[in-house]
């Protein structure tokens, strides 16, 4: 229990602690996010310690109806902290104490703030998991819904900000959601190595007095057991894991973003966003900002460089927060078929123009080559490649003929891209298909 100056280590000290190291040292502004968690960790140690004959049945029921109290307290907003109150789990050894008495001081026999820390998080760490997961897969949803409705709609497909070739305003959402789905299933299997029990470790050296680890186990309802005990308390892989995933969530949501600010500028008008999720401006009131998009890009850069323990408390919320706001983005946008269209040209066809000679017999390379020289010409006349004439193309190759008109057609150029993966409708349903396949997966 805790010593005369409120430190649960602080027997061996002699005189106060430097107000400074006091402030540097404590956590309590962060970790009082694993009050319940610290609570529930607490329980199942008590029934440990019941059943090693450490506790009394009537002192466990002691501890565990004053842990009842302190958990009301926390979520009724009345539990106060006080200044020696350095991390959550003095804070409320600290209350237990005052609210049963000395009985309280037998819940950390065997257990040291080592295998209680990490426990907490780990017990945290789960259900933030389970909670993102369900934000992410609404997101998913909501892009394959969409994707299936707006499956007809074509656009441009973009490299290097440069119009490449028609695609389907579907296959866009899809390569999004995609990626979405490989964040989707590693969160999964983040959460299973968080999934594994540290309480019993003790400091470093495990626990000598007969706590039932698997007993533990089965009351916190984790899928396994630590297998060493100085591993146990001091390895946050689990930790480094999730900040990772968040991060490279936020790679692919922040992509997203990205193309969707450019898509609703008045450049492109390919979309626009649903008033409950744009901004105006202070001085100019024709603005209309993108800025849930643009904060999604922004959040980004936080999640980018968090490390530890409270990190992990302010990526959890941002991620939260993101999908969210990304869901809302994607299920209100609107978007402008009409314009899509206009902006596919012909010079986007120069691949298909290509795959045209390759039909006829030809070669890749000299087919790319002839294609490029086609464009050239075009270019040098100053009209669209599907204006040059049959006459002029035979003059760079004679393997056009009258066939060569079915190129300028966009339907056609996207139908071609059959296989699986593509943006051909049959592909973009099959791909509408899988990804729904794995949300039903993920969630059995």
């Amino acid at each position: 229990m805790a010593s005369e100056s409120g430190k649960l280590w602080g027997g061996r000290f002699v005189g106060a602690v430097d107000p400074i190291m006091e402030k540097f040292n404590a956590s309590i502004a962060y970790d009082r996010h694993l009050w319940e968690v610290d609570v529930q960790g607490s329980k199942a140690y008590s029934r440990g310690l019941e059943k090693a004959g450490l506790l009394t049945k009537a002192e466990m029921d002691q501890i565990l109806h004053g842990l009842d109290k302190v958990a009301e307290e926390w979520a009724q907003g009345t539990f106060k902290l006080n200044s020696n109150d350095e991390d959550i789990h003095t804070a409320n050894e600290r209350r237990l104490k005052e609210l049963i008495g000395e009985t309280a001081g037998k819940l950390h026999t065997g257990r040291s703030r080592n295998d209680q820390v990490v426990t907490d998080l780990r017990l945290w760490m789960r259900q933030t998991c389970s909670t993102l997961s369900g934000l992410l897969w609404e997101l998913i949803r909501t892009m394959v819904d969409r994707a299936e409705a707006e499956r007809d709609v074509l656009f441009p497909g973009y490299t290097h900000l440069q119009r490449a070739q028609p695609i389907r305003w579907s296959h866009w959402i899809l390569s999004h959601a995609v990626a979405l789905t490989r964040d989707s299933e590693r969160l999964l299997e983040v959460r299973k190595r968080i999934n594994v029990l540290p309480l019993g470790s003790g400091a470093i050296a495990g626990n000598p007095l007969g706590v039932d680890r698997e007993l533990l186990r089965a009351e916190l309802n984790f899928g396994a057991i630590t297998l060493n005990s100085m591993d146990a308390t001091s390895e946050r892989d689990f930790v480094a894991e999730f900040l990772f995933w968040a991060s490279l969530c936020m790679t692919h949501l922040s992509r997203m973003a990205e193309d969707l600010i450019l898509y609703c500028s008045k450049e492109f008008s390919f979309v626009q966003l649903s008033d409950a999720y744009s901004t105006g401006s202070s001085l100019m009131p024709q603005k209309k900002n993108p800025d849930s998009l643009e904060l999604i890009r922004s959040k980004a850069g936080r999640v980018f460089g968090r490390e530890d323990k409270e990190a992990v408390f302010e990526v959890s919320d941002t991620m939260s927060a993101v999908l969210q706001v990304a869901t809302g983005v994607i299920s209100t946008l609107q978007i402008h078929q009409e314009n899509m269209g206009q902006a596919l040209s012909p010079d986007m066809l120069a691949t298909d123009l290509a795959y045209y000679l390759v039909r006829k017999g030809m070669p890749f390379r000299q087919a790319h080559e002839a294609s490029g020289k086609a464009v050239f010409m075009a270019e040098t006349k100053g009209v669209a490649l599907n204006q040059l004439s049959l006459q002029e193309l035979q003059t760079i190759s004679p393997l056009f003929s009258g066939d060569v008109s079915c190129v300028w057609d966009y339907g056609h150029s996207v139908e071609q891209y059959g296989a699986l993966g593509g943006t051909a409708r049959s592909s973009v349903d099959w791909q509408i298909r899988q990804v729904r396949a794995l949300l039903q997966a993920q969630q059995a």
